[in-house]
């Protein structure tokens, strides 16, 4: 496995989400409520057993092998059966409305118009349904830039020679030129380093060629007759920029690569070897023979590999050119070559055969015989290629920025380029104080660990030790008055990861981390693809385990987007690796802003809501079946019907919630894109701590006392008929179950701030399948029922005015408190927005306190 994917993959993780923890934590609460419920009611029985009479009455004596069972043996069967009875309280079926809600509401992202490219005709793609609510919780965004910040569409500019810049030139190089660095004359170079460089653009690449097609033996495009392909953008434009200047690749055949030369002539090379790319060595070289039989090798690579491999002297002239177009935001190559004798190339060809044939340690052996071939070379020039930033990139960043996510660039690039890249898309301003650890501050002598921990006590310093904690203020906005960016290469992560053992630098990890964590952005520069995904692991295991995004266009992308929390693919031009790695993948980089703000964030809402909810209705549910053993002397009679109790949760309470989990937007979708802040109110898994956990606990108990003692003292009353008839304790549990059923869906009406045609279908259509099903269960006798117990109780029920009376009343006060709450909210906020002269700013938006808590009604924006 020597892929280039296969040899930077990482190995894929389980993926949790926050919810699915916060949700086991409040099972764990629920089971103990269980388990309490059951150890009450056991005790509470044997306690009132305890007197005689209650034990055994006249009309229910025991029978002698009732009498005789070991009493340890009966509680722990009392026991068991009071599990049974209260076990509705844990909520199996929400896994499933979970995991429904999941699924569904997924296909929401793949539906979304806005997502869709026209260019490559396909819109965004989820690969994974688990995470969607992790979208609305993310704190660190970490991107690649080649193909996901910019548009990965390369384009030749310009280049060096000797020196002496060519640009804007035409096919005879007789454009303009001048000399570039200390020389002291202008000119051009020699002709045969001209064609030397131009050759060796030609023929050092992997670079395919696909004729184009004919229809009955006209082309179709006779202007392109043939089309480059390459795994890399850079090569096509590295040889169309050689075909501009006159030299034209013409193909590979049986092994020998034909170019035409200014001439017109067609010149023949051997290929004899290829020394593939890899992100250590940063260069490719190729081997070839002349039809002279001059043995070459040409290369080309990063600055940092090429220049320490090349005559020194040749270096300065090329050295200022490359700085300057990495300052423009260019991405830039450099070009060197060697002749070879045949005694050396015997000796290449030998080595690199045995490395190939080796059964151990073949990558260490290989890697050996490429750095002892590409050695003593002589640098002819360098290039430099466009690659233009994507649409709306800048305004992604700062939207992100402003949702109080940081975002951190990882690239095997030049410092330069990327570092200009990122002030062009507002990763970094003006104002930005930027940080470096880099080989050019830390220097390479003998003591740059010395150096860099110098530096990074200094950055500490001025970053946390100098500046005050933040005191309250907003989640996660930035705490330094002075905005700071840090900038580092992959050399020297590798001092801070992986320290000597004498360095005494144990600590050199923590610092770096703190010191990143100040900075608003961060730039990683000459990265190598494992590297990222070190950057992404040590961050995601920092304390408070902050949610990470990892987002890439490429093979080398998948470690760091199988590392993260959530992994984005972008759809790009280096194949479909990274997007089929990924948990979601989008067109183009702006598509993450409405994927995060607006999708991210309302998925969260809702299944941090549906949660919610079920734990609630499932203890209003059970509640009055646990206050019910203390008047039935804890006999585990169950207080509803046993059709009641398996249909309230699939039937009568499940469509109402799986609806709004999939169609709620408590604020609209134009308004989460635009207001980028408001993504922080339900940041750090708001919704799910313990404070909106415990305020749904206590209005469930509340509301289940109100539906047991409210029935129970209308019970009171001796005759609720006008013949003087009683209600039985059939008739107590369906106007308790009534109640419950009617307020729990009136509850999830209240919360509801989006209203569709299918949440009036399905929360309207839930009540009256309700009323229908005990109209239908207790209006026909069943023949396989032992018990008709619920024979005509429902209609029964009903001819009573004072059980109407009751079951309105009993609604209206279960639910007073919530309607108090959004009364009073509304006005409150009507006097707050009236009192501002600028409504629509962020300020004129309520706190975030009343959304923990319940619903969202100080944020209705709808639709």
């Amino acid at each position: 496995m020597e892929t280039k994917m296969a040899l930077n993959y990482q190995g894929k993780s389980q993926k949790r989400s926050a919810v699915e923890k916060s949700i086991n934590a409040f099972l764990i609460v629920y089971l103990c409520i269980l388990l309490g419920k059951a150890t009450v009611c056991t005790t509470l029985k044997y306690v009132w057993q305890s007197n005689p009479f209650n034990d055994e009455p006249w009309y229910n004596e025991k029978t002698k092998k009732e009498r005789d069972t070991f009493k340890v043996l009966r509680m722990f069967t009392d026991f068991l059966s009071f599990m049974v009875l209260f076990n509705f309280i844990i909520p199996v079926s929400m896994y499933v409305t979970v995991e429904m809600q999941k699924f569904l509401g997924s296909f929401f992202i793949s539906w979304d118009k806005e997502m869709f490219d026209e260019e490559i005709q396909e819109g965004a793609l989820v690969n994974t349904s688990d995470l969607n609510e992790e979208l609305g919780q993310v704190e660190y965004v970490f991107t690649d830039k080649t193909g996901t910040l910019t548009e990965n569409s390369m384009e030749f500019i310009e280049c060096c020679i000797d020196g002496h810049k060519y640009r804007d030139c035409t096919s005879e190089l007789d454009g303009f030129s001048q000399p570039d660095g200390p020389l002291k004359y202008y000119g051009r170079a020699e002709k045969s380093r001209e064609e030397l460089f131009l050759r060796a653009l030609c023929l050092c690449h992997t670079v395919q060629i696909k004729e184009a097609d004919q229809l009955d033996g006209l082309l179709a495009h006779p202007e392109r007759r043939h089309t480059y392909i390459s795994s890399s953008p850079d090569e096509i434009a590295l040889v169309k920029g050689a075909e501009k200047y006159g030299f034209t690749f013409l193909g590979l055949e049986n092994n020998f690569m034909k170019i035409r030369n200014q001439k017109n002539e067609t010149e023949m090379y051997q290929l004899l070897h290829v020394l593939n790319f890899d992100p250590v060595r940063r260069r490719m070289s190729v081997i070839v023979r002349a039809s002279t039989g001059k043995l070459l090798l040409f290369c080309k690579g990063a600055d940092s590999s090429i220049f320490p491999r090349v005559q020194q002297e040749e270096i300065q002239q090329t050295k200022v050119h490359v700085d300057r177009n990495a300052m423009d935001g260019y991405r830039t190559l450099c070009v060197a070559f060697k002749e070879l004798t045949e005694k050396e190339y015997d000796r290449i060809d030998r080595q690199l055969n045995e490395a190939k044939m080796a059964l151990q340690d073949r990558e260490e052996k290989m890697a050996k015989v490429f750095d002892d071939t590409e050695a003593d070379m002589h640098l002819i020039g360098a290039t430099a290629v466009e690659d233009r930033l994507q649409e709306q990139l800048a305004e992604t960043i700062e939207a992100l920025h402003a949702a109080g996510m940081k975002v951190w660039v990882l690239t095997g690039d030049k410092m330069e380029t990327a570092k200009s890249t990122c002030y062009a898309c507002r990763l970094f301003q003006t104002s930005t104080e930027l940080l470096e650890l880099t080989a050019r501050t830390v220097g390479e002598s003998e003591r740059k660990e010395d150096r860099l921990h110098e530096l990074l006590l200094e950055y500490h310093k001025k970053l946390i030790q100098d500046i005050p904690k933040n005191r309250g203020g907003l989640k996660r906005s930035w705490t330094l008055s002075q905005e700071y960016g840090l900038i580092i290469d992959g050399s020297t992560l590798s001092l801070i990861l992986n320290p000597s053992q004498d360095s005494g630098s144990s600590n050199y990890k923590s610092i770096f981390l703190q010191i990143c964590l100040k900075c608003t952005a961060v730039l990683c520069c000459r990265m190598a693809p494992l590297q990222k995904a070190q950057i992404v692991r040590m961050v995601k295991n920092t304390k408070g385990s902050p949610i990470t995004l990892s987002i890439g266009d490429g093979a080398n992308d998948v470690s760091m987007i199988l590392e993260a929390h959530v992994g984005i693919g972008i759809k790009g031009k280096e194949g479909r690796q990274a997007s089929r790695n990924s948990d979601y993948a989008v067109p183009k980089f702006k598509h993450l802003r409405k994927l995060l703000l607006a999708h991210g964030h309302l998925y969260y809402v809702r299944i941090a809501h549906l949660v919610q909810y079920f734990f609630y209705k499932n203890l209003c549910f059970i509640l009055p079946q646990f206050l019910y053993q203390f008047f039935c002397g804890f006999s585990q009679q169950p207080l509803y019907d046993a059709a009641y109790l398996t249909m309230y949760n699939i039937c009568f309470t499940s469509l109402p919630i799986l609806a709004y989990s999939l169609l709620e937007q408590h604020i609209s979708i134009d308004t989460l894109t635009s207001d980028p802040q408001l993504y922080m109110k339900v940041s750090d898994n708001a919704m799910l701590q313990w404070r909106p956990f415990l305020y749904w606990t206590f209005l469930g108990a509340f509301e289940g006392l109100v539906f047991f003692f409210g029935v129970y003292f209308l019970f009171q009353n001796s005759s609720l008929e006008d013949n003087g008839k009683v209600f039985g304790n059939w008739t107590f549990g369906t106007i308790v179950f009534t109640v419950l059923v009617f307020t729990v869906t009136l509850k999830l009406a209240l919360d509801t701030r989006f209203w569709t045609w299918m949440n009036h279908f399905v929360i309207w259509g839930s009540l009256a399948f309700y009323v229908f099903f005990s109209f239908f269960w207790g209006g026909v006798i069943w023949p396989f029922l032992k018990q008709q117990r619920m024979y005509f109780v429902f209609a029964h029920m009903l001819t009573s005015v004072s059980t109407w009376l009751a079951i309105i009343l009993l609604i209206f006060i279960s639910l007073f408190p919530e309607i108090l709450l959004i009364v009073l909210k509304n006005i409150k906020e009507k006097n707050h927005q009236s009192s501002r002269k600028a409504p629509d700013s962020l300020s004129a938006r309520p706190s975030a306190t009343p959304l923990l808590l319940r619903t969202f009604s100080d944020e209705s924006n709808v639709l």
